[in-house]
């Protein structure tokens, strides 16, 4: 068995594709997606695959060294079903992320599964462009995309995307975490939104707000790693034995899990809370600070403050500081009337605001602005990058 890379182009060339995923989903070859215009990934001559295998999907872990999950034709269709499932049935989906990446390759998969028509942006995506994309849906179906927090963000912004939003029956929102008020602007404009949480080695969301989707498990290690059991799950990493044992693990009952990269606990409802990377957690005094906590503080305090990230930057005093990039929204955010960007917080008012919200550890030591923030893969915060940024930017 050989495994096929496919080019997988943006926009309406991605439909191109199609017959080529319905052979894999059939299981007559596997593929490996990538992008156009990027390097093929490398795949060996040689190695032991499993006799149904589909997709072979890039992932990266903490190190960021590329990893290759093995994605068979039973593990997507009971992804497939399973969303299907929870969302109410089968639907019409629009494509608005890279279907290289297995967020916007799961919107194609479910098309075809479905039997409707998936639309497509005619290139990547605009706001402009999506919501052209909106009046193409069949008025008859279900409709469904996927999309992840930054482009919400926008849309809802946007005069005319509140009403494209509405359109659909449910909007998954991935790739990072939903900020709560964003869920609350949606909630109030009338648009569905499912956070989901998952990744390559589950075929994509397993968790949907919170929730296991049908034929997903999870549990909660001692040092709040996040383990996922699920019929979606890989069959370890391609050509790596080594990282497969470390990251997919068998219970005495025969359970598989995947011991995720995260950390979170559970609500009082019994709905899951993500918290975050392990790696990502900063270290500060000797104080162990979650950035989500951060940020979700800060967005909720300023409500001027479109976007924010939250790192451990490398400091010879606190090992780590907290600090925070933030993205300004307009004074409309405040007074509909106003277009001009917002005036940043002094790092001195958000620590005074904050204070009492936060415990001391997690006060911000370092804040700064930018246009945007930077990102990588399906629109998911590039923290790395983060971090270098503000390790070049004054203290303050």
């Amino acid at each position: 068995m050989q495994i096929e890379p496919l080019a997988i182009p943006i926009g309406a060339k991605a439909l191109s594709v199609l017959p080529r995923l319905a052979e894999a989903l059939r299981g007559v070859a596997p593929i490996a997606p990538y992008a156009v215009g990027s390097p093929p990934p490398s795949l060996p001559p040689f190695a032991e695959l499993p006799e149904d295998l589909a997709v072979v999907v890039g992932t990266s872990g903490s190190t960021g060294t590329p990893k290759l999950a093995m994605l068979t034709t039973s593990a997507l269709a009971a992804s497939i079903g399973a969303t299907h499932r929870h969302l109410g049935g089968p639907g019409q989906w629009l494509l608005a992320m890279p279907a290289h990446h297995i967020a916007g390759l799961q919107v194609l998969l479910r098309g075809l599964v479905a039997g409707t028509r998936t639309i497509t942006l005619d290139t990547s995506f605009t706001i402009d462009g999506f919501i052209d994309a909106t009046r193409r849906l069949d008025p008859d179906e279900r409709h469904y995309t996927a999309l992840v927090p930054t482009q919400v963000a926008r849309l809802l912004a946007h005069r005319e995307g509140p009403d494209a939003l509405r359109r659909f029956d449910a909007i998954l929102v991935g790739g990072a975490a939903l900020p709560p008020r964003l869920r609350a602007s949606a909630d109030e404009a009338g648009v569905v939104l499912v956070a989901t949480y998952g990744m390559s080695e589950t075929a994509g969301g397993c968790v949907y707000d919170g929730t296991p989707i049908p034929g997903t498990r999870l549990r909660i290690e001692d040092d709040g790693r996040i383990l996922l059991g699920t019929a979606a799950l890989a069959s370890g990493y391609l050509d790596d034995p080594a990282r497969t044992a470390e990251s997919f693990v068998i219970d005495e009952d025969g359970t598989s899990w995947f011991r995720t990269d995260d950390h979170g606990h559970l609500l009082p409802d019994g709905r899951l809370q993500v918290d975050g990377r392990l790696d990502d957690l900063i270290n500060t005094g000797g104080l162990k600070v979650a950035p989500r906590i951060v940020e979700e503080a800060i967005a909720s305090g300023f409500p001027e403050i479109s976007e924010v990230v939250v790192v451990g930057v490398p400091d010879e005093q606190w090992g780590q500081r907290v600090s925070a990039l933030l993205v300004m929204g307009t004074d409309r955010t405040v007074d509909p009337t106003h277009t001009n960007p917002a005036t940043p917080p002094t790092l001195a008012d958000m620590r005074d605001r904050l204070r009492g919200i936060l415990p001391p550890e997690a006060l911000p030591q370092q804040v700064a602005t930018a246009d945007a923030l930077p990102t990588k893969g399906p629109g998911k915060p590039d923290r790395a990058a983060i971090v270098t940024l503000l390790a070049e930017r004054p203290v303050g």
